[in-house]
């Protein structure tokens, strides 16, 4: 059996030789073979949904207010931004009342890029799972982070919240939003509305950054912006102040999610089908070629 560090070399090998374009690997499986990260300075490359990250940095699997969960997935890996971020948070948690601090999931792989399973983002370094859970327990087995699961905060049609949300929920999901590196915050409609139905005039400016998305209710997605002087980052476009017009997100747009997202309208059938568009490429898909020129320096670096 190949040990892992060397079919990382091999692979690094292969991926820098010349080849028909045919034969070139996906590179979910080539970023996903990676066991440690780059030997680079830090830096996201590309855009959270197409790129990779150089010089990640391993969030400790526990720390004094938090504990890093699903090891056996090796996702806790993040620019360094965004594991100070991380540390910061699940301090604030702890105060606020949210148990002992923060139980999080998935970052990104030790070299970002794309995922064999999973996130369609979460590529450079900048985006971070965060349960829904409070932490009873920082001292869990790397067994038990497999076993445990965080808990759903929205009901079953998504319409409303469930009995787990609490106000301390809120709050931490205020403070995230507070935090200048933060650029957005995804979580479950349900949430989002919950967060509209009782807010004040002030939360205006925060509540705008947190926005909703299907498939997290049980726990939220926090996406960081491009850090100062990180030339190879893509900032997302649009950004949330464009997406809201100025304003906080609780108008009619929030509404589509628990209206025609969950009940699309019928397609028309007189409307021909336009077969001949091209497919597009998912992020199990890309290979080097769909990615940043960097990025096979990321793959290569020791």
């Amino acid at each position: 059996m190949i040990p892992r560090f060397l079919a990382s070399a091999l692979l690094c090998a292969a991926l820098l030789s010349p080849a028909p374009a045919q034969a070139e690997k996906l590179a979910n499986k080539l970023f996903g073979a990676m066991a440690a990260p780059s030997a680079q300075d830090a830096m996201p490359i590309g855009s959270y949904a197409k790129g990779c990250g150089a010089g990640l940095v391993e969030l400790p699997e526990t720390g004094p207010t938090w504990q890093a969960m699903r090891l056996s997935r090796h996702r806790n890996f993040g620019q360094p931004v965004m594991i100070q971020f991380l540390m910061d948070l699940s301090a604030t948690a702890r105060e606020i009342g949210f148990g002992k601090g923060l139980y999080i999931g998935d970052i990104s792989q030790p070299r970002g890029g794309p995922m064999t399973s999973g996130h369609a983002s979460h590529q450079i370094g900048l985006d971070a799972d965060i349960w829904m859970l409070p932490p009873r327990s920082l001292t869990l087995t790397e067994a038990e982070r497999e076993a445990i699961s965080s808990i759903p905060v929205r009901s079953a049609d998504q319409r409303s919240v469930t009995e787990n949300w609490t106000k301390v929920h809120r709050e931490l999901l205020k403070q995230a939003a507070l935090d200048p590196r933060v650029d957005r915050i995804f979580v479950a409609a349900a949430v989002k509305i919950e967060m509209c139905r009782t807010a004040k005039a002030r939360d205006k400016k925060w509540l705008q950054k947190i926005r909703p998305i299907a498939g997290h209710d049980t726990h939220f997605h926090v996406r960081l912006k491009c850090p100062k002087g990180a030339r190879l980052c893509e900032t997302q476009s649009p950004t949330v102040a464009e997406l809201s017009k100025g304003g906080d997100g609780c108008d009619e747009t929030l509404m589509w999610w628990v209206t025609d997202y969950l009940n699309p309208p019928k397609a028309d059938p007189k409307k021909p089908k336009d077969e001949d568009a091209p497919k597009k490429k998912g992020p199990r898909e890309f290979t080097m070629a769909d990615l940043p020129k960097q990025c096979k320096g990321v793959l290569a670096s020791d």
